[in-house]
């Protein structure tokens, strides 16, 4: 495996399988020839293509003249006492991303990014701090997972991704797609579609493609039941305000009826937690098949917010039960290496056009 890209080449990462068959009929090959080529990378490991012996010996030139298989590279880890592990990857270009892998007994989770950096400005999160840098290529999303899985052994196999690491993932729409369907292919790590989370802080245009595109588990990212407040705290609120948002989010609940919509909510001392917010938070919700998924504030040097205190929480959370709402705190992981929710930041210079972003969001 080669890490790092070479601009004259052709990452094959960068297709999932219907975008390398179309490569290969280019080449005047069969497009059976992506199954073949994606066994080798991702079920057997080998990355030479002189070692594809089902490939003939002109296409295996053609591929070594022209063609990579490239990765980000990882450039430092950190491991947490309670065994999560950060890593912070640098891409091609220099600028690095941060990817987390928490183990638990049923489970193996990575939470990747989309982006380098982000560009909506969420005031609660330390990376959208750090302004928006670029889209991620499917390469560059997939190669976490690749790399990631690579790292820790077959003995730790990743099963379940979640797109909430840094960026908006559904401001990458086309590659992330792409990634998501490469790890829910057979032919490559065959993650089931219930185990791959996109999580979106509510780019409705992107949510009301998504279910077309691609069957995979939703996530949003509400925070605050007026529109007045999650303008404040999620600043593209201005543009989707929360009716908009709601109604996208019932049209996607339909593509998959026996799946829930999972809400994520930090709370947030004297901002978001007070029993009107319970009850505003059980009309919002009430007409959506979902999970709510509270999560203590995980502070940053310069935030103007606090954690709320856990009995604050835990009658938050009971009002929600109550009311028949599944309802859970998420468990703080990665806390002492900045690997928890809204602590990732990485290695981000602001070029940020976050404004003109938001306004072109599709």
């Amino acid at each position: 495996m080669q890490e790092l890209v070479n601009p004259k080449k052709v990452n094959l990462l960068d297709f999932d399988r219907k975008g390398l068959a179309a490569f290969f009929v280019g080449l005047g090959e069969k497009p059976f020839r992506a199954t073949q080529l994606m066994k080798w990378i991702y079920q057997e490991d080998v990355y030479n293509f002189d070692e594809m012996s089902n490939l003939s010996k002109s296409l295996r030139a053609y591929l070594n003249e022209n063609c990579e298989i490239a990765t980000p590279e990882i450039v430092v880890e950190q491991i947490a006492t309670d065994g999560t592990i950060k890593w912070a990857m640098q891409t091609h270009c220099g600028n690095r991303i941060e990817s987390v892998f928490i183990p638990e007994d049923d489970r193996n989770t990575l939470c990747i990014s989309s982006q380098i950096g982000c560009a909506l400005a969420c005031s609660f999160c330390s990376t959208a701090q750090q302004g928006f840098n670029r889209n991620l290529t499917t390469s560059e999303i997939v190669g976490q997972l690749f790399v990631a899985q690579n790292r820790v052994g077959k003995d730790h196999r990743i099963t379940n991704v979640v797109m909430m690491g840094m960026g908006e993932p559904l401001l990458n729409f086309d590659n992330v797609v792409a990634s998501v369907n490469l790890m829910m292919d057979d032919f490559a790590y065959g993650l089931s579609k219930r185990r791959v989370t996109i999580s979106s802080s509510g780019v409705v245009p992107a949510i009301e493609r998504l279910g077309d595109a691609c069957d995979v588990s939703l996530a949003i990212s509400l925070h605050a039941v007026r529109d007045e407040l999650r303008d404040e705290l999620v600043p593209i609120n201005k543009k989707y305000p929360l009716n908009e948002l709601m109604a996208a989010c019932r049209e996607n609940a339909k593509i998959a009826p026996r799946r829930f919509i999972t809400f994520e909510y930090v709370m947030l001392d004297g901002i978001n937690d007070t029993v009107a917010d319970a009850k505003g938070l059980i009309k919002l919700l009430k007409t959506i098949p979902c999970k709510l998924n509270l999560i203590p504030f995980n502070p940053f040097p310069n935030s103007p917010y606090r954690c709320s205190n856990k009995e604050t929480i835990l009658k938050f959370k009971t009002m929600l039960n109550d009311a028949g709402i599944i309802t859970t705190v998420r468990k703080t992981r990665g806390d002492d290496i900045d690997a928890a929710c809204g602590q990732l930041v990485g290695q981000v210079a602001d070029k940020s056009r976050r404004h003109l972003k938001l306004q072109n969001a599709t």
